[in-house]
């Protein structure tokens, strides 16, 4: 476990936080994580706690041309809605969160091992490694907020967040989100080339 929790920092609820985030952040305040349900007309992600409790429930419609998701807490009241942009070079979502506040992520199609995502609105970045499915996200100061870790092989498509600004919470929860739908529809894109390419 020691040398792969350098490199892939994904870990299950009630496990100890990943080396590899200590070493170089310090303890995170806590973890969430979320796990992924594909209905006939919904696309939902749970995101529960270290107890496995529902804490927040990510909705999708299907069909939805414009991949419209909302985001509710465990009493069922509103957090945030995601739309995708359609018709883009760019991996582009917007966000409107119940509170007002509005922000984009932009992310270029043509990085392959790192990616730079920009969180304009917010001026935060997410720096990640598809590769390694491993993600963090700073703030405008360029401290961290959250170090995001995807389970490399899940029927459930699990993730794991681990949170240091607390406050930050339901922003770190709606851009996890969109980062799920974002790196989903990379796969589509990129299965849907493979296999034009083979016709």
């Amino acid at each position: 476990m020691g040398v792969l929790s350098k490199f892939h920092r994904y870990r299950e609820a009630g496990e100890q936080a990943n080396v590899n985030n200590v070493e170089r952040f310090g303890e995170p305040e806590y973890s969430l994580f979320t796990s992924t349900k594909v209905l006939t007309l919904h696309h939902e992600i749970s995101i529960t706690d270290d107890r496995d409790q529902v804490v927040y429930l990510a909705k999708t419609k299907f069909p939805s041309l414009h991949d419209k998701t909302d985001i509710y807490d465990a009493a069922g009241n509103h957090v945030s809605h995601i739309e995708r942009k359609f018709f883009t070079l760019h991996e582009r979502h917007f966000v409107t969160m119940e509170d007002g506040k509005k922000f984009e992520l932009s992310n270029e199609l043509w990085h392959i091992v790192r990616d730079v995502t920009n969180i304009e609105g917010l001026g935060w970045q997410l720096q990640g490694n598809i590769v390694g499915l491993n993600f963090e996200l700073y703030d405008a100061d360029g401290n961290i907020i959250a170090v995001i870790s995807q389970k490399m092989i899940s029927l459930h498509d699990k993730y794991c967040v681990d949170i240091y600004q607390p406050e930050e919470e339901k922003t770190v929860v709606t851009i996890l989100v969109t980062l799920q739908h974002m790196i989903r529809d990379r796969e589509n894109s990129a299965a849907a080339s493979s296999s034009g390419s083979n016709d």
